[in-house]
């Protein structure tokens, strides 16, 4: 930990995987005190710059890193959706055959099963994607949903 103290950025990835059946947030209590362990030794290395954190439950993780670091919360980033939202739109740019940089949507909430996807904002070449799809269509859309979600 004590390269630490001279770094701009720490990424936290630690924590334990999700046992079969469990939840991102059945994880907390295993992960808080892990997270507490890692946040307390690269503070004490006379860290001052920015974490990122990428650890399930991710919002919760990142919110207990900022209060355990004391660092201003501008300085405590969790990855949140936006892994999810690039695996959603990659999953419709397949589905679709497009470039995914022509796939524009979001997933929003926590991160986890409580988690969705903005769908009246999500477009396809500028196009709502209800213009891309048929309405047999739509059960393919809620399987990449899912996908993206559970992966």
């Amino acid at each position: 930990y004590s390269d630490c103290h001279d770094a701009n950025l720490v990424v936290v990835t630690a924590g334990t995987a999700q046992k079969p059946g469990e939840t991102r947030l059945d994880l907390v209590n295993r992960n808080i005190k892990i997270m507490k362990g890692i946040v307390d030794e690269v503070m004490a290395s006379g860290f001052d710059g920015i974490f990122l954190i990428a650890s399930n439950p991710v919002d919760i993780l990142t919110y207990a890193t900022w209060k355990f670091s004391g660092l201003p919360k501008e300085r405590v980033i969790g990855s949140g959706t936006s892994l999810d939202t690039a695996r959603f739109r990659m999953s419709i740019a397949d589905y679709l055959k497009v470039d995914a940089r022509n796939v524009h949507g979001y997933i929003l909430g926590e991160h986890g099963d409580t988690e969705f996807p903005a769908w009246s904002h999500t477009t396809v070449g500028g196009l709502p994607i209800a213009e891309w799809i048929t309405e047999d269509e739509q059960g393919a859309m809620d399987t990449i949903f899912v996908s993206v979600r559970d992966a």
